[in-house]
C-alpha cells in the first residue's frame, strides 16, 4: 500500500511537471527572446533525455533495488526541473521595449523625436549606457541551452518510474488486484496535468521578475503581448513536488513478501527477470540458455513483426497520428493567445479545467464500450476508426471559427485604414511619421481613440505624453489624425487595442468544439490499443509494444514540436529584436495564417493517418471469417486471432485495464 501510494504520487508529480513546461511555452519563448521552433527542440529533448537510457534501465534495473532506482530517478527528475528554473536567477532582470516616457522618467521628451537635439544629453547618454549593458548581457540570451539540458534530465529522471514500478507491482501484488492497482496509478496519473496547467495559470499572473523589482515601477500587464509570468516559480514547486515524491522509495525494500496465491504460480509475473530467489537456484542455467535463444530470434521476431500487415499499418496511423495531436498539444495554448487575444493565465486554466478532463473521460468512455458491447478486434478498429473521423471532421469546423486581424498600422492596415498589400517593412513608415525619427524595430505598441494599434508611438506621429506607466496617454498623434477627423484630440493609450467585438464569441464556440473534439479523439484510445494487441502473436506482444512506443517517441515526440514551430514561425508578421541586433520572438502573428497553418498541419496529418486507419479495417476484413467476424489464429505472419466472442470479451477486460502493462498482455 506504501509503494502504490507512492507510485501514484510520483506519477502525479511526472504529469504536473510535463504539462507545466507545456503551460510555458510561449513565456520561455519571450524570456529567451527565441523563435517557436527553438521552443520545439526544447519540448523535445524531454523524450531524447527517455530514449537514451531506456534500454539500459528496463534490462538492468529489474536486477537491482528497484524502488532505490525510481528514488534516484526522482533526484535526477527533480535536479532536472531546479535546473530549467536556474537561468532566471544568473540573466538579470527582464527588460521589455518601452519608450522612455512611460518608464517613470523624470525627463520629458517627445515621443516623436525631430532630431537628436530635442532628447537632452543625459537621457541619450543613459539610453547608450543602456544598450551597452545589454549588449554585455548579450551572452543571457543562449541560457535556453540550460532549459533545454533540464529537460534532457527529466527525461532521464522520469525513465525508471514507470517499467520498475509497475513490475514492481505485478510482482508482489495479488493476481485479481493487480489491474485495480495499475488503473488507481494511471488515474491519479490523469489528475497531474490538470494541476500542472492550473499552476501555469497561477504563475502567468505573476510578473517574471517577482520579488526582485518593484512591481509598480511595471509598464506592461499580463494582456500585453511583451508580459512575461513568472514562470521559473512552478518549476521549483514542480521540483520540489519530485523531491519529496522520491522520499518514500529509499525506505522501501527490494523484495516484499509475495501472496500466498502467487507462490507456486507458474504465471507468476516476470519474477525469473527481476527477483533472484533461492529456489530459483537451480534454472539458472536454464535461463541463461533461454536468453541466449531469446537474443539469437531477435531478427527473426522483427522480421515477422514488420511482415504483419495490420501492425505495420496500425503502426503508422499510430505515427502520424501522434504527429497531428502533439503538434496540436504543444502549441495550443499560443494559438489560443494569438487566435483569440486571451492571456496566458486564462489560456491555461480553461486547458487545465476543460480540455484535460475531457481527454480522461475520453479515454474511460472508450474501454467502457469495449466492455458493455463486447467488441471484437473488427469492432474495436472501426471504433478506433469512427472517433477519428468524426474527431477531425469536428476540428475542420474550427476553421470559421478564428478572429480577424487585430489593426495594425503599417502591418495589417495601412496608415489610411485601407488592408494592408505592399512590404511590411516599407509600410512602416509614412507621410504622417516622416518628420520622426524612429526605428521599424521597436515594439512599444499604443492603442489610437480610433481603434488601430500603432507600433510605437513615435511611428504613430505623436508629439507630447502626460502620466507615466501604465498610465501614459499621448496627444497629438498625427497618423491618428488621418484616419479621423482632425479636429478631434488624436490621442492614445499605452498597449494594444483589443481584438474585435466577436472575438469573444468565437472562443467560447472553439472552446466548446475543442472540448467535444478532445472527447471525440480519445475516445479511440483504447479500442485502438486493444486492436494492437491482438494482432500480434502472444510471444512478440511485448516486443511489439516496445516498438510501438520506440517508433511514437523517435518520429513523433521528437520532430512534431520542432517542425510544427517552424511552420507557425512562417506566419510571424512583426520580429523582436534583440538588444545587439538579430531576431528575437515574435510580437505579432498573422491570424488567418496562423489559423491555416495550425489546423491544416493538424488536419493533413489527421487524414493521412484516416487512410491509414481504414486500411487496417480493410486487412481485417479480408482475414476475418465470416461467421463471428473474428480472425483466424492459424496464420505465420503473425494474424490477429481470437478463440470466441466470449473469451474475446474476458481477454478485453483484462487489456484494457493493463494499458501500459506489456508484460501482462503476454501472460494473459
Amino acid at each position: 500500500q506504501i509503494f502504490l501510494g507512492a507510485l501514484s504520487f510520483v506519477y502525479f508529480a511526472k504529469a504536473l511537471s510535463g504539462s507545466y513546461l507545456k503551460s510555458t511555452i510561449t513565456q520561455i519563448e519571450r524570456r529567451f527572446d527565441i523563435p517557436s521552433s527553438l521552443v520545439g527542440v526544447i519540448d523535445g529533448s524531454f523524450e531524447i533525455g527517455n530514449l537514451l537510457i531506456i534500454i539500459l534501465v528496463s534490462y538492468f534495473g529489474g536486477k537491482l533495488h528497484r524502488p532505490r532506482i525510481i528514488g534516484a530517478g526522482c533526484l535526477i527528475m527533480s535536479a532536472g526541473t531546479f535546473l530549467i528554473a536556474m537561468p532566471q536567477f544568473f540573466m538579470g532582470r527582464y527588460r521589455y521595449e518601452r519608450f522612455p516616457s512611460t518608464t517613470n522618467s523624470t525627463v520629458s521628451t517627445s515621443p516623436c523625436l525631430q532630431d537628436e537635439s530635442q532628447t537632452p544629453l543625459s537621457a541619450l547618454e543613459k539610453s547608450q549606457a543602456k544598450i551597452n549593458a545589454g549588449c554585455e548581457k548579450e551572452a543571457g540570451s543562449s541560457m535556453w541551452i540550460y532549459v533545454l539540458l533540464g529537460n534532457l534530465l527529466r527525461g532521464i529522471g522520469e525513465t525508471p518510474i514507470q517499467p520498475l514500478g509497475i513490475t514492481y507491482i505485478d510482482d508482489y501484488a495479488i493476481e485479481e488486484n493487480a489491474a485495480l492497482y495499475i488503473g488507481c496509478v494511471q488515474t491519479v496519473a490523469i489528475i497531474g496535468p490538470i494541476f500542472g496547467f492550473l499552476l501555469g495559470s497561477l504563475c502567468a499572473k505573476l510578473y517574471v521578475d517577482v520579488g526582485f523589482v518593484d512591481l509598480d515601477s511595471v509598464t506592461i500587464t499580463h494582456k500585453d503581448v511583451q508580459w512575461v509570468g513568472a514562470w521559473w516559480l512552478g518549476y521549483l514547486i514542480a521540483g520540489v513536488i519530485s523531491v519529496l515524491a522520491g522520499i518514500p522509495f529509499w525506505f522501501l525494500p527490494k523484495h516484499l513478501p509475495k501472496p500466498e496465491s502467487r507462490k507456486d504460480s507458474s504465471t507468476s509475473s516476470e519474477q525469473s527477470k527481476f527477483i533472484t530467489e533461492d529456489n530459483k537456484e537451480q534454472h539458472k542455467s536454464y535461463q541463461q540458455q533461454v536468453k541466449i535463444a531469446e537474443m539469437a530470434k531477435f531478427l527473426p521476431s522483427l522480421k515477422n513483426l514488420f511482415g504483419n500487415p495490420v501492425y505495420i499499418l496500425y503502426l503508422c496511423a499510430s505515427i502520424i497520428q501522434f504527429n497531428s495531436l502533439i503538434g496540436m498539444v504543444t502549441y495550443k495554448p499560443k494559438y489560443i493567445e494569438q487566435q483569440y487575444g486571451q492571456t496566458s493565465s486564462k489560456t491555461n486554466f480553461v486547458i487545465g479545467l476543460i480540455n484535460i478532463p475531457a481527454v480522461a473521460f475520453g479515454i474511460f468512455s472508450g474501454g467502457l464500450i469495449m466492455k458493455k458491447f463486447r467488441i471484437n478486434v473488427l469492432g474495436a478498429a472501426r471504433l478506433s476508426l469512427g472517433s477519428s473521423f468524426f474527431g477531425y471532421l469536428l476540428l475542420l469546423s474550427l476553421f470559421a471559427m478564428g478572429c480577424e486581424n487585430s489593426d495594425v498600422a503599417g502591418l495589417t492596415v495601412s496608415y489610411h485604414g485601407t488592408k494592408q498589400t505592399i512590404d511590411y517593412e516599407q509600410a512602416l513608415f509614412s507621410e504622417c511619421n516622416s518628420g520622426c525619427a524612429c526605428s521599424k524595430n521597436d515594439w512599444d505598441p499604443i492603442c489610437g481613440e480610433n481603434g488601430v494599434t500603432y507600433i510605437s508611438a513615435c511611428l504613430a506621429g505623436c508629439q507630447a505624453s502626460n502620466g507615466s506607466g501604465k498610465n501614459t496617454v499621448f496627444f497629438n498623434c498625427s497618423c491618428v489624425e488621418t484616419l479621423e477627423s482632425p479636429s478631434r484630440s488624436s490621442s492614445a493609450v499605452v498597449g494594444p487595442c483589443q481584438k474585435g467585438n466577436e472575438c469573444p464569441k468565437m472562443f467560447l464556440y472553439f472552446l466548446v468544439i475543442s472540448v467535444i473534439t478532445s472527447y471525440t479523439l480519445s475516445v479511440g484510445g483504447t479500442p485502438g490499443y486493444i486492436l494492437l494487441l491482438r494482432c500480434i502473436k502472444p510471444h512478440l506482444k511485448s516486443f511489439a509494444l516496445g516498438i510501438h512506443t520506440l517508433a511514437i517517441r523517435v518520429l513523433a515526440g521528437i520532430p512534431a514540436p520542432v517542425y510544427f514551430g517552424v511552420a507557425i514561425d512562417t506566419t510571424c508578421l512583426k520580429w523582436g529584436s534583440k538588444r545587439c541586433g538579430g531576431r528575437g520572438a515574435c510580437r505579432l502573428y498573422d491570424s488567418s495564417a496562423l489559423r491555416y497553418v495550425y489546423l491544416g498541419l493538424t488536419l493533413v496529418l489527421g487524414t493521412v493517418s484516416i487512410f491509414f486507419s481504414v486500411a487496417v479495417l480493410w486487412v481485417l476484413r479480408k482475414r476475418s471469417s465470416p461467421q463471428d467476424e473474428t480472425l483466424s489464429a492459424n496464420g505465420e505472419r503473425g494474424a490477429c486471432g481470437t478463440k470466441s466472442r466470449k473469451d474475446n470479451f474476458v481477454n478485453s477486460d483484462h487489456l484494457i485495464q493493463t494499458t501500459y502493462w506489456p508484460e501482462k498482455e503476454t501472460r494473459l
